[in-house]
């Protein structure tokens, strides 16, 4: 009894043999595979080598299958058709997304970006459900490669170096104080009023009272007091409107809140606000998570 060995079989020769079983004929299997009839006739010894059987024997037309080539030929066409489409390029169609995806951010990203995100997304992807979660710093790369996270919008500082991202837009520090508050009427104030206020900061990762103004600060000789540290940007303005408090915040995050704080223009060189999707290798080519990227990308160039 003749056993085969798959790591033996060329899988060219399997294709050959399916258009040979449709055909039937050599000299038209070789042109539908676009070889010459010596090579098919090569490729059909070679076949009947390894399977064990002549397969075909000559007729007055063409070719006869025999009974084992004819109890072939069903499970071939579907196992041909199976690793066809197992290589053939994903097709996605946002319409029929059903699943969810989870997001990693600050609320003041997830504010100004995310939730118009999560809205453009309702109307493409009806069936796909948006999942936001707090910023996530550490353990993000882990979290992302086991699939608890899809995406996490972020800044650099925050976001492994070694994980894919693009930048999604810039911002800009303002200091924010209340309408109230007496820098609210200046156009223009020094370092020292800055500092005679007391400070809110916001520490994402909890409990730090220094950022990047801090160190801005200190290059130029100064120190402000930081009276309060708190998790979340959104806590901030209903802090600022019940006292002569000062915070320096992103501006889109003050310019939302614009009838009840003001923004300044700070006495101080600050760096820009980069934000950025991060996300993992293993999805960079998957079709459904490309196509959400580039709607997050739309969102935040519609929204400047």
């Amino acid at each position: 009894m003749h056993s085969a060995d798959i790591k033996n079989v060329d899988l060219n020769l399997l294709v050959a043999l399916d258009v040979l079983l449709e055909e039937r004929n050599a000299s038209r299997a070789a042109r539908r595979l676009g070889l010459t009839q010596s090579t098919v006739s090569g490729m059909l010894a070679r076949l009947r080598d390894a399977l064990g059987d002549p397969l075909f024997v000559r007729a007055r037309y063409g070719l006869r299958p025999t009974p084992r080539a004819d109890a072939l030929a069903a499970p071939l066409r579907r196992w041909l058709e199976d690793a066809r489409a197992l290589v053939a390029p994903a097709e996605f169609d946002p319409a029929r997304w059903r699943g969810a995806v989870a997001i990693s951010s600050t609320d003041y990203m997830q504010e100004s970006l995310l939730v118009p995100f999560a809205r453009a997304l309702g109307k493409r992807a009806p069936e796909l459900r948006v999942a936001l979660s707090p910023l996530v710093v550490d353990g993000l790369a882990e979290r992302l490669a086991a699939g608890a996270l899809d995406l996490a919008v972020t800044i650099p500082e925050f976001a492994p170096p070694d994980l894919p991202s693009r930048r999604l837009y810039r911002d800009r520090y303002v200091v924010a104080v209340r309408r109230t508050h007496p820098l609210a009427k200046r156009r223009r104030f020094g370092l020292d009023e800055l500092c005679r206020f007391d400070h809110v900061v916001v520490s994402p990762t909890g409990g730090a009272f220094a950022g990047p103004t801090d160190a801005a600060l200190a290059r130029a000789g100064r120190q402000r007091r930081v009276r309060t540290s708190v998790p979340t940007f959104l806590l901030v303005p209903r802090m600022l409107e019940a006292e002569d408090l000062v915070a320096v915040l992103p501006e889109r995050l003050v310019a939302a809140r614009a009838p009840r704080l003001r923004a300044l223009v700070p006495p101080l060189e600050l760096p820009a606000i980069d934000v950025i999707a991060v996300w993992h290798p293993r999805v960079q080519r998957d079709p459904a998570h490309r196509w959400l990227r580039e709607q997050l990308v739309e969102t935040a160039t519609r929204l400047g």
